[in-house]
């Protein structure tokens, strides 16, 4: 017997399956806390007629650990050069078809062709970071210390005119990698010998600083708490930006050390099962235009890979040179290389015994 329908069933009907359609026309970005202009979601919604879905991580080794825990459904990844070599390894990528990316001519190529993706079968640069000094120029002009060098961290004579005023970032690999650069050797150096050196180099400043500290500095350096912080170069942009916000008589500026820095670049890239490879090309290519890959720069102040969006980017950013550095010292920033398992375990005691003393 055929079932009648009446014309509002009819309707309800219909609207359910526009919607259900709608629901499924979704790109799911796993991305770090905001790291993403909302008027760049938007155009990019209101282009691809679609709904941008953003999960969020802390950091490289969170996203690695969910995915390694069968997590699935996300169609774009925004790993940091580690984790993206770690990735590839795991065959976890799919790779990208670069005739719907037309956009890649954009880049700079300083920043393409990396070791941990050779030839860019699999990722595209989205955004960097270089891991610098930040500092209050007005309390260390008055204390007489210049921040120019790592020593700002490590020397204790130059500790002791701050004692309690200066954070590390609460990671091994960076703050090892600082104390390396320090010392004249590669932050990819695994050598333990040299790895005790940076240890003790460490302990020796250790009871000058006032925490390990990856999250709460931005606010410290902005109410005048931290003088001198080890972080972030998009983190110091903002830390700066709050301050003038609040009327500080002080502003907070950026150091790029002499000996050289770790610079984090991360890339965009799409998973072997992801179900909407399509919206995620349509994405990167977007983003790859020169007006949308500076909206980000001009948000938290990160450096741009992207040659076409120096045009768009604010001056107080584009010409900061430790977020824009310019070939000389560009030519000491190193990025950090995955390590072995070996390596992790040696690395990890390293910490251990640095955070106990």
């Amino acid at each position: 017997m055929k079932k009648l329908f009446s014309f509002a069933a009819l309707l309800l009907i219909a609207v359910s399956a526009t919607s259900s359609a709608q629901a499924q026309n979704k790109l799911h970005l796993y991305n770090w806390n905001n790291y993403i202009a909302a008027e760049t979601v938007q155009r990019f919604e209101a282009s691809c007629k679609c709904q941008l879905v953003q999960s969020y991580y802390g950091d490289n080794e969170e996203m690695l650990a969910k995915l390694a825990a069968g997590a699935k459904g996300y169609d774009l990844l925004v790993p940091t050069g580690n984790a993206l070599q770690s990735l590839i390894k795991q065959k976890a990528l799919q790779p990208l078809d670069k005739k719907q990316l037309p956009n890649l001519k954009n880049l700079n190529p300083r920043y393409m062709d990396t070791d941990f993706d050779k030839g860019n079968q699999y990722s595209v640069p989205y955004a960097y970071t270089v891991t610098l000094l930040g500092y209050n120029e007005q309390k260390l002009k008055e204390a007489g210390v210049t921040v120019d060098s790592w020593a700002a961290i490590f020397d204790p004579a130059i500790l002791a005119k701050i004692k309690g005023k200066v954070t590390v970032l609460d990671s091994a690999n960076e703050l090892m990698a600082a104390a390396m650069k320090y010392l004249g050797y590669s932050v990819n150096d695994t050598d333990e010998k040299h790895w005790q050196e940076a240890k003790n180099v460490i302990l020796k400043a250790k009871p000058y600083w006032a925490a390990f500290n990856g999250t709460s500095y931005i606010k410290g350096l902005t109410v005048g708490d931290i003088w001198l912080a080890h972080g972030y170069s998009n983190d110091i942009f903002q830390a700066d930006l709050d301050a003038q916000k609040a009327g500080r008589k002080f502003r907070i500026r950026h150091a790029l050390p002499k000996e050289g820095a770790t610079l984090s670049l991360d890339s965009l890239v799409i998973p072997k099962d992801a179900p909407r490879a399509d919206l995620a090309h349509q994405f990167i290519n977007f983003i790859l235009d020169g007006k949308n890959g500076a909206e980000l720069s001009n948000l938290i102040g990160t450096g741009s890979p992207n040659s076409a969006s120096l045009a768009f980017i604010k001056p107080e950013v584009s010409k900061n040179t430790a977020i824009f550095p310019d070939q000389a010292a560009a030519a000491k920033l190193e990025m950090l290389k995955d390590l072995n398992s070996k390596q992790r375990r040696a690395l990890n005691r390293l910490w251990t015994e640095i955070r106990a003393k």
